[in-house]
């Protein structure tokens, strides 16, 4: 009773005026309904991709509270996907959450920091109850471009036996053209639409000048998006507004998401990150998906 209490007060405290949850569009992965908006995971990590500063406000922002908060109000708006590192940190705040009654699902990333990666996978799956999990799209570019992509598909077989989604993330569309023609056994895409993996030199060259940083090239995204439409397999669709960059208005961020549908199959979902310190990111997400869906019915 103290949970179902304390679930409803987080839930009055999320709701806003958003159609019901059963307005969300979804997509099927294997077993699994999954939402056609998920929540992302960077900025409850501290990750913003824009500057240290902001990533010391978001981790000061993201309590416990805020963080329950937050996927409360998505579980009221429909969004029954949470999308984040499968890390400690991630794990312990989702244990928590479920104890007060909370119900969103959630698809981990493989923490590749760590040493033993396919054990971390079976301890995650065992531990933690996701319904996927997907290899960090920064160490599948890296084995790519080491040539050593073995090691991933070794990592996807530790997911596989371990009961859950496979998914292999990428910010490189030359991955995708490489694990479809070997057929590798797996469930879903998790692809960036930014190449933010290039090297240093790369995108310098790019760039016409030196790059701090990650460079944002716009004109990733419709190489991304093509080969997001050419597998059959389901991606999950990251980076739609360019980690902030294209965040402006709500105009901007209705093109940003008119482009990625003009795409997208129809058991694609998107990922989107939020951070509902300074406006309700969940209902302003949930409202742009829906009027960026029927622009291109």
């Amino acid at each position: 009773m103290q949970h179902s209490t304390r679930r409803d007060l987080l839930l009055a405290a999320a709701a806003g005026p958003v159609a019901a949850a059963s307005a969300m569009p979804a997509v099927r992965i294997g077993s699994h309904t999954i939402s056609r908006l998920i929540v992302g995971g960077n900025p409850v990590s501290g990750n913003s991709h824009l500057s240290g500063k902001v990533d010391t406000e978001m981790r000061d922002y993201f309590t416990a509270a805020n963080v329950k908060k937050l996927l409360a109000s998505c579980e009221t708006a429909g969004i029954n996907t949470w999308l984040a590192r499968g890390d400690v940190h991630i794990a312990r705040l989702l244990r928590e959450y479920r104890q007060e009654g909370g119900r969103i699902q959630w698809i981990a990333q493989t923490a590749s920091e760590l040493a033993d990666i396919p054990g971390h996978i079976r301890k995650l799956a065992a531990a933690s109850k996701p319904i996927g999990i997907y290899n960090h799209g920064n160490d599948t570019d890296r084995q790519f471009q080491a040539g050593k992509m073995e090691v991933i598909r070794e990592q996807c077989k530790a997911m596989r036996d371990s009961g859950v989604l496979v998914g292999v993330g990428t910010h490189n569309p030359e991955v995708i053209d490489y694990v479809e023609s070997r057929s590798w056994d797996v469930d879903f895409y998790m692809t960036c639409l930014y190449n933010v993996t290039r090297s240093k030199a790369e995108a310098a060259k790019l760039a016409g000048r030196p790059v701090e940083g990650e460079l944002f090239h716009d004109p990733d995204r419709e190489q991304m998006l093509a080969r997001v439409r050419r597998t059959s397999r389901p991606c999950l669709i990251f980076k739609v507004y360019g980690a902030g960059r294209h965040c402006g208005s709500p105009e901007a961020m209705l093109a940003a998401l008119r482009l990625v549908f003009q795409f997208a199959k129809p058991n694609d979902s998107v990922v989107i990150g939020m951070y509902p310190k300074f406006k309700d990111e969940v209902n302003e997400n949930c409202r742009l998906l829906s009027e960026a869906l029927r622009s291109v019915e």
